[in-house]
C-alpha cells in the first residue's frame, strides 16, 4: 500500500438529486413546526454537524443535544425515500474508478466526507459503493472538515497496517473546502468540477490538480499515480 485516496461523497461521486436538502426539510418541519426551503444556507462542503447548527441559528433554536439528535434522527429517516427520485445518480466515472481502484493491491481508499456516517452510508447503499470503502472521516468526528483528515489518516494507518506518506495522500472533492481540509493534512487534492464551483473557481484556490469530471480514467490515474 503506497496510495492513500479519500473521496468526499456529495458532488464527487454522487449527486442525490436534492435529497439531502428535502430530508432535512422534512426533519425541521416534522421535528420542529419549521417549514423553509433552506435557500439561505450554503451546504456545499460543509459537514453535517455544521449544517445543523447553522439551522439552529438561523431560526433561533437552541442547539442543544436532545436537538441535534432530532434533527438528525428526522434527516436519516427521511433521506432513502428522497433518494427514490429521478435525478439522484453516481456521477460519471466515479463507479469505475472506486471499482478499479478497490481492484489494485497497492491503492488504499476510504472517505472522507462531511456527511454523518449514517447519512453517508444510505446515501452510497443506495448507489452500490458503500460496499467499497472500508473505512473514513465523517461529520460524527467534528464539526469543521478541517478536522476530519487526521481522523481518515488514523483510520487507514489501522485498517491497512500503513503510516501513509502525505505526499501520497489524495483528497478528491469537488468544493474549495475540500481543498483547505486537504491543505490542513499536507494532502494533495484532486478537484473535480462536479459540484457547485466551476474549473476556473475551483483552479483559484490552488489545488494540485483540476478535473472537469471523472469520466477520463487516464487523466485521473496519470494524476494520482
Amino acid at each position: 500500500m503506497n496510495l492513500l485516496l479519500l473521496w468526499d461523497i456529495d458532488g464527487t461521486l454522487i449527486t442525490s438529486g436534492g435529497a439531502g436538502m428535502r430530508a432535512l426539510q422534512t426533519a425541521l418541519r416534522d421535528g420542529f413546526a419549521i417549514d423553509d426551503p433552506l435557500t439561505r444556507i450554503d451546504f456545499a462542503g460543509r459537514t453535517d454537524t455544521w449544517i445543523m447548527r447553522e439551522v439552529f441559528r438561523t431560526f433561533s433554536i437552541a442547539p442543544t443535544p436532545e436537538h441535534f439528535a432530532r434533527l438528525f434522527e428526522g434527516y436519516a429517516a427521511a433521506l432513502p425515500a428522497e433518494l427514490a427520485n429521478p435525478h439522484a445518480r453516481v456521477l460519471p466515472g466515479a463507479r469505475e474508478l472506486v471499482q478499479a481502484a478497490k481492484s489494485q493491491g497497492a491503492i488504499a481508499q476510504g472517505l472522507l466526507t462531511g456527511n454523518m456516517r449514517r447519512g453517508a452510508q444510505v446515501k452510497l447503499a443506495h448507489h452500490g459503493l458503500w460496499e467499497h470503502f472500508a473505512f473514513g472521516a465523517f461529520g460524527d468526528d467534528s464539526e469543521l472538515r478541517n478536522d476530519l483528515g487526521p481522523h481518515a489518516l488514523r483510520r487507514a494507518a489501522a485498517h491497512h497496517g500503513v503510516e501513509f506518506a502525505r505526499d501520497r495522500v489524495w483528497i478528491i472533492g469537488d468544493t474549495p473546502h475540500d481543498i483547505t481540509c486537504a491543505r490542513a493534512i499536507g494532502a494533495r487534492v484532486l478537484a473535480v468540477a462536479t459540484g457547485s464551483s466551476s474549473v476556473d473557481q475551483l483552479r483559484a484556490h490552488a489545488p494540485d490538480a483540476v478535473l472537469p469530471d471523472l469520466a477520463d480514467a487516464a487523466a485521473f490515474w496519470k494524476i494520482v499515480s
